[in-house]
């Protein structure tokens, strides 16, 4: 496919942005004879059934390029809405089903994709074909949660690098703090439940009394419970893992005796969003020690979507960045995060202690940048290049009139820089998108992501 972005960065200028080799593709079908329809959907175990409509080549004449359009767009899907069987439904659905299937099996180059959604789901990732494919619901809806802001509560947000804490009073800010932490490679739970522990504490000791607690985790939760967190990574003993850490919000709740409720950090980025821009239809995108993302619909709910967007695709060239942990090249996780920081430092000339960790090599970017360094400018430049055409791409998935971008990437003045770039990339490339990027104030930057979890727990039960 011949995609020439008008866009380039100096850092990446290899950059293939699946919004531009998407609809060159789907153009290319359209003007060519034997094409055909392309339906895939993921089904849940409840039934609940999410489609997505696209088109194919005829077999034999880029057999290559529809496999890649195919195996790319399923792995979105897989990583933005979750399910844990994939159907297709069309004239070529069989052999792509198959190969689909091979990939992604536990002994696939997609292996850890699979492994990932059986540990969510409790059942293999599957793929079949299907005649015809109907639903009469996306089965996107949560019940509704948050937005309470009565009473004395508190709220916590557990990143990679750093832990929030807020009390609030009817909806009142009455303290908030941040403490670092290292949870990611402790291999003891206990090094979480003591963090969590003195957050919640030092918290309550500001508050008459706590009526409700909420919390954002990076994982998926259900009713509480750690599913699959990267939080808890360095807990490899699987023992120790259902013994300590399967419940520790489960246990928690229990010992404060109040309504309590856990999200992913991508929901209460969304719901944050929602709150204090008083919009729906918005997409929240964290970009900190990973890429949480979450998804408040145009009737302003949360709904059941995964949106683990640290591993959707959004980069296309086959010598793209590989990330360390699925193996696969081009995810979002190697160009929005402190990874992705890291990752383009050396690129830029800035070279740093290979000893110093990902938060501290961030925190020396922003004195570069404040410096008035130009290679610390390359690099927000380069992330805000690829942001661009990320949203776009994020655009055929998501139905979106904002997008919020928070997160340690996107502090001070280099939130700015990739705010301007993005934008420039979608008036330039994508003028027919009519979507607003904001980045908070920073006091909604720094604490409100706490505050929102604050808001998730109901004290009518």
């Amino acid at each position: 496919m011949d995609v020439t972005p008008r866009h380039r960065s100096v850092l990446d200028p290899g950059l293939l942005p699946p919004a531009l080799w998407t609809r060159a593709y789907l153009r290319r079908c359209a003007a060519t004879a034997g094409s055909s329809d392309l339906t895939i959907a993921l089904r849940r175990e409840s039934g609940a059934t999410s489609l997505f409509q696209t088109q194919v080549l005829a077999p034999g004449i880029d057999d290559v390029a529809t496999y890649l359009h195919v195996e790319r767009t399923v792995k979105f899907l897989l990583w933005s809405r979750g399910g844990a069987e994939v159907l297709l439904s069309g004239a070529q659905a069989g052999p792509l089903c198959a190969k689909l299937q091979a990939d992604y099996a536990l002994q696939g180059p997609r292996a850890f994709d699979a492994d990932f959604f059986r540990k969510v789901f409790a059942r293999p990732l599957t793929f079949s074909t299907a005649p015809k494919l109907e639903t009469s619901a996306t089965g996107d809806a949560h019940p509704p949660r948050g937005r309470h802001l009565d009473g004395c509560r508190i709220g916590f947000d557990l990143g990679g690098s750093d832990r929030k804490c807020a009390a609030l009073i009817d909806g009142q800010v009455v303290f908030s703090e941040e403490v670092k932490w290292d949870p990611y490679f402790q291999t003891d739970p206990r090094y979480h439940l003591d963090g969590i522990r003195a957050s919640l504490a030092l918290a309550a000791r500001h508050l008459p009394r706590v009526d409700a607690i909420g919390g954002s985790a990076a994982g998926i939760y259900v009713d509480n419970q750690v599913r699959i967190a990267s939080l808890f990574r360095g807990v490899t003993d699987s023992q120790a893992f259902e013994a300590q850490v399967r419940n520790i919000f489960v246990d928690l709740a229990k010992e404060h005796a109040v309504p309590f409720e856990v999200l992913n950090d991508g929901d209460v980025t969304a719901l944050a969003a929602s709150m204090s821009l008083g919009r729906n239809a918005v997409l929240g995108v964290a970009m900190g020690t990973s890429v949480a993302a979450g998804y408040i619909d145009p009737a302003g709910d949360l709904t059941d979507r995964l949106s683990e967007l640290a591993f959707v695709p959004v980069d296309f060239r086959p010598d793209g960045p590989v990330d360390e942990w699925s193996g696969d090249r081009g995810c979002a996780v190697q160009y929005f995060s402190q990874q992705g920081v890291g990752r383009l430092l050396p690129l830029a000339g800035i070279e740093l202690p290979t000893s110093m960790r990902l938060p501290e090599q961030l925190e020396e970017l922003q004195k570069l940048l404040l410096a008035g360094d130009p290679r610390a400018q390359q690099v927000y430049e380069a992330i805000g290049i690829a942001f661009g055409y990320a949203i776009a791409h994020f655009a055929s998935f998501y139905e979106l009139s904002c997008l919020l971008i928070m997160g340690r990437v996107t502090s001070g003045q280099g939130g700015t820089i990739i705010i301007e770039q993005a934008n420039h990339v979608l008036r330039d490339e994508f003028p027919e998108l009519r979507i607003d990027l904001v980045v908070p104030d920073e006091k909604d930057r720094r604490h409100g992501q706490a505050i929102a979890a604050a808001s998730l727990p109901s004290l009518r039960r």
